[in-house]
């Protein structure tokens, strides 16, 4: 075996090319946020300081150090989920409804950083919780996804099985799964976050996609508002959703990463342009790429009989 077999350097100008659009696509979205962030950003230090200004000249008992201790008493509180309007004591962040959401977000990677531990033995546990979590959510989430997946093509081959028109039964079994998944898991809980949590419903919906991609910014966060009363099936509702949504949109995103392989496979087939077909579908066939899609069936998408 060369060297060129060894370390299959045919593949590399593809992979700098990949790597060339993801790169662009980086600092694409970096500048679209600067322009649409950053002057807004700066437009809330300025108030900011002024609303301090205006702290200190109204309270002329506070001097900057005692408003920096006020702060941190702020922020101490609100970590810890305490609210300070009201004259009365609270569990804090740390009940048993939010302590099982918080697990489920460490084993999903979602991560909001509203709450952590903060205890020795509570750090070193999530650390353990988290090492055998993780790999333990993706097996399930990878189970779930099968079976969604088996389920939707179970329902296109009997449609298919009633209808002459193969092709186009399975898009709209395709579409069909689609529009219940959204209506599922970012329609329906736009809705209740609206209801619940006070938010718009840009922000609802903003939410539901952060949370099930995993992103979890942290910026909004359901059952985390010290100033609202939760039923005690909400907690339970969001870790069901949290769940199911992500192995959904695992399931959604699958498909369009198998869209996107496709895509490039043609286009690198049309720029070849000398292989014959039977030599291309060979090499397709023997290639590590197309042998890891055969092991791994929820990124293989239905094929058109």
């Amino acid at each position: 075996m060369g060297v060129k077999e060894m370390f299959n350097l045919a593949r590399v100008p593809s992979i700098l090319m990949l790597g060339l659009v993801y790169v662009t696509y980086v600092l694409i979205g970096g500048v679209i946020f600067w322009r649409l962030e950053g002057e807004l950003g700066r437009k809330d230090l300025t108030q900011l300081l002024l609303n301090k200004q205006m702290l200190l000249t109204t309270y002329s008992c506070l001097n900057q150090e005692g408003l920096e201790e006020v702060a941190q008493v702020v922020q101490r509180a609100s970590k810890a989920g305490l609210s300070l309007k009201y004259n009365q004591t609270t569990d804090g962040f740390w009940k048993f409804t939010s302590s099982a959401v918080f697990a489920a977000t460490v084993v999903t990677t979602i991560g909001y950083g509203n709450m952590s531990p903060t205890s020795t033995v509570g750090q070193i546990f999530c650390v353990f919780f988290a090492l055998f979590g993780i790999p333990l959510n993706v097996v399930v989430l990878n189970r779930v996804g099968k079976y969604m997946l088996a389920v939707e093509r179970n329902l296109s081959d009997f449609l298919e099985g009633k209808s002459r028109r193969k092709g186009c039964t399975r898009f709209c079994v395709h579409m069909f799964c689609y529009i219940c998944g959204a209506l599922l898991f970012f329609i329906m809980p736009m809705l209740v976050f609206q209801q619940h949590e006070g938010w718009t419903y840009s922000e609802a919906i903003y939410y539901c996609f952060i949370t099930l991609s995993t992103i979890g910014f942290g910026d909004f966060v359901a059952d985390n508002n010290p100033d609202r009363d939760y039923p005690d099936w909400y907690s339970v509702l969001i870790a069901s959703w949290i769940f199911f949504g992500m192995a959904w949109l695992a399931l959604l995103i699958n498909h369009s990463i198998d869209i996107l392989e496709r895509l490039n496979a043609y286009l690198k087939k049309g720029c070849s342009g000398g292989k014959t077909q039977e030599e291309s579908s060979s090499a397709e066939d023997d290639s590590p790429e197309t042998q890891v899609e055969d092991d791994n069936d929820i990124k293989k998408p239905p094929i058109t009989q």
